[in-house]
């Protein structure tokens, strides 16, 4: 049988009534998956995952978060696109630092082109891009290097700047910004390693976020652990890797009604793998 591990109920208290929904959404997010055509369990544990997640019921989107691959392999793109189109629902795809890297022939450029080659539903031609469903707006946000690629994140200036005014255009809609890399610590992956694996200048991201209050979450990976804080109104949320022992993902439920601000409930799943 398989287990649901209940992780978090939180509820989130917009600082405007005006954000309100009368509304209620579910999706699924799949991170840090280092896909490997050429391992056997790898393959077999992401298409478990997909048809673990094809049980569920309204499931709107699954969002990947990144590290979708182990290493930046255009063979084990095409691989993995393949796995995902067997999903019900529509995915996105955030990248990370293990998906690029410019000069091994996978820049993000030619990531996006496979993707494309493989899904003819996806049309995005940035890594930076915005999608809406049901009264919710979703932003994808870039922090990977594909010259150098490395474990720290690196928001750039144009990239804030255009996240702000996607922030600003969708101000009367709660937004949710799905991006690799955390903006906030996480106790749980242990100080030795954030030292090596933190965003640069995360201060520039928090600048940029107090200017506005229709931010509900900021959902990452990279971290490899659940932790999930709330931080000036912002419910920052990093999963585990599927990787994990028993492996995981999230589920997510964003539920509003009668006037009240929208709460987000949070469920890991556990995939089974038959032997």
């Amino acid at each position: 049988m398989k287990k649901a591990v209940l992780t978090l109920f939180f509820t989130l208290l917009l600082q405007t009534a005006a954000l309100a929904l009368d509304s209620a959404i579910k999706f699924v997010q799949v991170t840090d998956t280092h896909f490997n055509a050429e391992n056997e369990y790898s393959v077999k544990l992401l298409e478990e995952t997909v048809k673990d997640i094809n049980r569920l019921n309204d499931v709107s989107f699954v969002i990947f978060t990144g590290d979708n691959l182990n290493k930046p392999e255009p063979e084990d793109l095409d691989d993995f696109i393949k796995i995902l189109n067997r999903l019900k629902a529509p995915y996105y795809l955030v990248i990370g630092n293990h998906d690029v890297f410019k000069s091994q022939n996978l820049s993000k450029e030619r990531y996006n082109e496979i993707v494309r080659e493989n899904n003819l539903f996806w049309f995005k031609r940035e890594w930076n891009y915005v999608f809406k469903k049901k009264g919710y707006t979703f932003i994808v946000v870039d922090g990977a290097k594909e010259i150098i690629p490395g474990p720290v994140g690196y928001y750039r200036a144009d990239t804030l700047e255009w996240l702000d005014k996607q922030l600003t255009k969708n101000k009367k809609r709660p937004v949710i910004i799905f991006q690799h890399y955390p903006i906030i610590d996480a106790p749980e992956f242990g100080s030795s390693r954030l030292k090596t694996h933190r965003t640069y200048q995360p201060e520039k991201y928090f600048e940029m976020l107090d200017k506005h209050n229709n931010v509900l979450a900021i959902i990452s990976g990279h971290f490899h652990v659940n932790s999930e804080v709330m931080e000036n109104g912002v419910y920052h949320i990093s999963s585990p890797t599927l990787l994990d022992n028993p492996p995981v993902y999230k589920i997510i439920d964003i539920v509003s009604k009668d006037g009240l601000s929208p709460i987000i409930y949070t469920q890991l799943k556990e995939v089974e793998i038959e032997e």
